[in-house]
């Protein structure tokens, strides 16, 4: 094998220095460009918010986007899936369904240390229903379980029903969710066909509730809430207590902690080194008494995946 590497760098060599001076230059510019292009991914230690389309997971939307940022940085065949052996520590604060879009934070080196604070606080979505028919996912991607009628269901009706659903409630979380039974997600299990049983009902939080429009069978709400809502089972439940069903056809996370979809969520075109330089929330810088209460809590942290799961954890 050496006589094989002394082979081929001797006929690299001969190959360089017949190079010309001005080419010799061009590859060292190049380079140290891509040093420097690296140097500057590496240093970046904060959160900022990208745009997820209708489609993709969450996880392949986060792998899209570090390929790209590995490729601008001169990374030969980046592999984003080989954590281990990536030059990049990134991770997304809180799951969006394929189905769903709008604001996906993103935490970056250090940020990743950030991402349990976003999971927890929190979010604001905008929510396209459709009365009368129920879906096993209670979304458009599951199959037709059940139809009712919503003839009797007017908007005054339905806006003093949402009073109900304003405040410290309970909630069942929907079983296609990415929380685990057994070490497995729920979702993975009732997709082999196995049995699963609903998780039982949890204390959440909406902090306001409103209703946009109402042309049945559609209607749209916006929400506030906080960490483990699920939007879909509140369309679920909404409907269940006008006596008729319903299920989501469009989710869209609307804000995301201080990230807004129209101000901070960048587009595709824009998962670039200095696009991302520039929309970046550094990490703030400990005091020593927070170091101290850091260290305290350092046996274990939780991590996006073991915090309670929220609208949108399926199929990640």
């Amino acid at each position: 094998l050496r006589a094989e590497q002394q082979s081929v760098a001797s006929g690299l060599i001969p190959t360089y220095m017949a190079m010309t001076s001005s080419s010799r230059a061009a590859i060292a510019i190049s380079m140290a460009v891509q040093n420097s292009s690296l140097s500057k991914l590496q240093s970046f230690n904060g959160i900022f918010a990208i745009y997820k389309k209708q489609g993709p997971t969450s996880a392949d939307v986060l792998n899209t986007l570090k390929k790209a940022l590995l490729k601008e940085a001169g990374v030969a065949n980046p592999n984003p899936r080989k954590r281990n052996k990536q030059p990049l520590k990134i991770g997304h604060g809180g799951t969006l369904d394929s189905n769903a879009s709008g604001v996906l934070v993103v935490g970056i080196g250090e940020g990743t240390k950030m991402l349990t604070t976003m999971l927890a606080g929190s979010k604001k979505y905008r929510a396209i229903g459709e009365l009368g028919k129920a879906t096993d996912s209670l979304d458009v991607t599951g199959n037709v379980i059940e139809e009712k009628s919503y003839d009797h269901i007017t908007k005054e009706a339905f806006e003093e029903k949402l009073k109900q659903f304003t405040g410290e409630i309970m909630q069942v979380p929907p079983l296609y969710s990415a929380l685990k039974k057994d070490g497995k997600r729920m979702s993975v299990l009732l997709k082999q066909g196995q049995e699963v049983e609903a998780k039982p009902a949890r204390p959440v939080t909406v902090y306001s509730l409103s209703l946009q429009d109402f042309s049945p069978p559609y209607f749209t709400i916006d929400v506030e809430c906080g960490g483990g809502f699920y939007v879909r089972s509140l369309v679920d439940d909404l409907a269940k207590a006008l006596s008729s069903c319903a299920h989501i056809k469009e989710l869209t996370r609307t804000k995301q902690g201080q990230f807004t979809l129209e101000e901070h969520a960048l587009k595709e075109d824009r998962w670039t080194l200095t696009d991302i330089s520039q929309a970046l929330q550094p990490c703030p810088k400990p005091s020593g008494q927070h170091k101290n209460a850091k260290k305290a809590k350092s046996r274990h942290m939780p991590t996006p995946s073991e915090s309670k799961g929220g609208d949108g954890d399926t199929n990640d």
